[in-house]
Formats: C-alpha cells, structure tokens, sequence
C-alpha cells in the first residue's frame, strides 16, 4: 500500500493515497446527490419517480465503483507484492553480480599486484646490471682517460710502447736469446735485440711518432687533413732512416731491423693510406709490425733458433743413436740367452713328464698283477711330450712267448 503508484509535480502519490482520494470522491458524490433530492422535495411525484429511479442507479454505480475499488486494491497489492518480489529478486540478482565482480576485482588486482612485484624484481636486477655496468664504464673511462694521458706524453708513450713489446718478446723467446738496451759497437742502444743463429743480433725500435696520427685523426677539414698526412710522411720516414742509420750495421747486426708500431688501428691506417711510406720503409729494410705481427716474428725467430740447435746437436744425436743401437744389441744377446735358457727349461719338463708316465705304468702293472718283463726302456718308442695335467693311459698288456 505504500508503493508510489505516480508522480504529480514532484509529488509521489501512493496506492493509500489513491484509495483515500477515491472513497472521498464517491462520499462527495453521495454528499451531492442528497442535497439535490433535498432540494427537489417539491417536484413532482414524476420527478420524485425520476430522482428515485436514478438514486437506484446512482447506488448501483456506486456499488460497481466500490467493487471496482475493491478489486482495484486487490490488484494494488498484487502489484505491490509482485514488485516487492520482484525488488527482492532483483536486490539478490545485484548482490550476486557485486560478489562476482567484486571476487573477478580481487583475483585481477592479486595478478597485477603478482605481476607488478615481479615486474618491479626484474626492474631491481637490471637497475643492478646497469649500476655495475654503469660502474664499469666510469673504471674503463678512468682508464682510457688514463691512457690518453700516457700516450700523450712522449716519454710516457715510449715507456707504453717498450712495455708492450717487452711483454711480446719475453713471452715468445728463451731467456738468453735476447736482450733489452742491448750496446752496440757504435754506442747505439736499441729497445731490443734478438740474437739468431749467426750471432747477430736483429734489431726492434719501440719508438713511434704517434703525433702525426693524432693529428690526422683529428682532422676536421681536407686542408687539415692534407697537412697531418704530410706530417706523418715526414715523420715516419724521418724515424726510419733514423734506424737504417742507428741499428743497421753491416757485418754486426742483421740486414733487417723492426719498428714496432703499439697499436693495430695506427698500424691499419698507415698500410691503408700511406703505402708508398710502407715501400720506402721496406727499400730502407725497416719493416713496421703492429703487435700481432710481432708475435709472428717472434714464433718465426724462436723456431729459427730451435732448429739451429737441432743442427748443432747432430752429433749429439748421432752418438747417442749409436750408443742406443749398442744397448739393443746386448739387449738381443740376453733375450737369446734367455730363450736357450727356456728351451731347457722345456726339455727337462719333457723328462720329467716321460718319468712320470712310465712311474704311471708301473703302478697299473702292480695294481692288474701283471709282471711279465718289459722289454728295456732304451729300446721303446718315446711316446710323445703329454700335456702337465694329461692323464697317463694304462700300458698295454703283453702275452707270454
């Protein structure tokens, strides 16, 4: 009775609302139909006739309007109960659909918490490579800026370079077959000097003039650049004759002397862009190795003077050749000793075997009473070596003459 059935300018108005406002209507009706026969006392009796007859009327109407009320109001509350099922239904429906989306909204935020947590893991591990990569670069950039410092300084640079090829050489060669600073007969001193199998010692220079190739790297413009390739023609070609003039001493040092060039992208860039350096240093026999080049050398020399010494060791060799030939000789002498020594060994084993063939014989003669004379045992066919562990067969039985 209580459901809001319509609203009229805002005002809801309620199925007990509507029952009220109609029972009013009706009594007012009834209120308006007394009157008026009240008022018409004085008609006619046909008129009275009339009121009456249409009292009957108004009085039946009126009862087909309350039983239309009534059912109306039975209808009301089957409507009322219909929408509070319905409301009922409908609450349960919504709760049911919120507990859904509220589990469905609970699952997906632990997923994305799950998924977020390791997401956010992983971001911690590669915020940690890239911190000690981070670090490792500042170390290297030390380094380099470190290096750059060494190569720009030419004192430093050339302790660089004579390090590096120290480094080289000691790796390669035997002690003894080279040697640092090494005096030579007109007061020179190379870096480095390797002795061959003639004695005479191959010169190595570790000085380079690295600021040429500084300067060409450098270079923005063509006029730049034209101007440091010059300079490194001129330097370059300076330092080698330098050498051609320094280490190369006929009758005291070998015919080819090395300038060892510290780095492989300066040794690259000259044999690219400067061959025509590279051919005068090779007609002035100065050959320039980058470091990988100068452990070829070096593997080349080392095998050089390895088959030197197997040449100066051919009589070694040869003597203790013989002196092994001699220990094989006595070697076979002894195992023919040995085998002589064996052959006995195997003849006395026969001998014994035949005696205990014959001891054998005896006993089954004794054990058959068999003594008839036996004819005498020079005079019998030796029977075969038997196996160690053969069984001796019993001696045939003779019959008296």
């Amino acid at each position: 009775m209580n459901e809001i059935l319509f609203v009229i300018d805002g005002t809801p108005v309620r199925a007990a609302m509507a029952l009220y406002a109609f029972a009013g209507a009706v009594l007012a009706l009834l209120i308006a139909i007394t009157v008026i026969i009240a008022r018409g006392g004085s008609r006619t009796a046909t008129a009275t006739r009339l009121q009456a007859e249409r009292a009957d009327e108004l009085e039946i109407r009126v009862g087909e309007l309350l039983r239309a009320h009534s059912e109306a109001q039975g209808r009301v509350d089957a409507m009322g109960q219909a929408l509070a099922g319905r409301q009922a239904e409908m609450a349960r429906a919504v709760s049911e659909r919120l507990d859904a989306v509220g589990h469905r909204v609970g699952q997906s935020m632990e997923q994305t918490t799950r998924h977020t947590t390791q997401s956010l893991h992983a971001l911690h591990e590669r915020l940690g490579i890239i911190d000690n990569a981070h670090k490792n670069l500042t170390e290297l950039t030390s380094q380099v800026t470190t290096l750059r410092d060494v190569l720009a300084n030419k004192q430093s640079r050339g302790a660089f370079g004579q390090a590096r090829m120290e480094a080289i050489v000691q790796d390669g060669m035997p002690i003894g077959a080279y040697e640092f600073q090494y005096t030579l007969s007109s007061g020179r001193r190379p870096d480095c000097v390797v002795f061959l199998p003639d004695q005479r010692p191959l010169c190595i220079d570790a000085k380079f003039p690295l600021e040429a190739v500084t300067a060409l790297q450098d270079a923005r413009t063509d006029d730049e650049r034209k101007v440091a390739s010059q300079r490194l023609r001129q330097d370059v070609l300076k330092h080698v004759t330098d050498i051609a003039e320094k280490y190369l001493i006929p009758g005291e040092t070998q015919d080819t002397a090395l300038m060892f060039v510290p780095s492989e992208s300066v040794y690259a860039e000259i044999h690219d862009g400067f061959d025509d350096v590279v051919q005068k240093a090779y007609r002035a026999r100065v050959v320039l190795v980058s470091p990988s080049l100068l452990m070829l050398a070096i593997q080349v020399m080392q095998q050089i003077l390895k088959d030197a010494r197997m040449r100066d060791a051919a009589d070694q060799i040869r003597t203790e050749v013989m002196n092994m030939m001699g220990d094989v000789e006595r070697l076979r002498d002894r195992v023919s000793k040995l085998g002589a020594h064996f052959d006995q060994v195997s003849e006395d084993v026969r001998q014994v075997l035949i005696s205990v063939n014959k001891i054998g014989k005896r006993a089954t003669r004794i054990e058959e009473l068999d003594f008839t004379p036996q004819a005498p045992a020079e005079a019998q066919p030796e029977a075969a070596t038997p196996e160690l562990f053969a069984m001796p067969r019993p001696p045939k039985v003779q019959s008296r003459s």
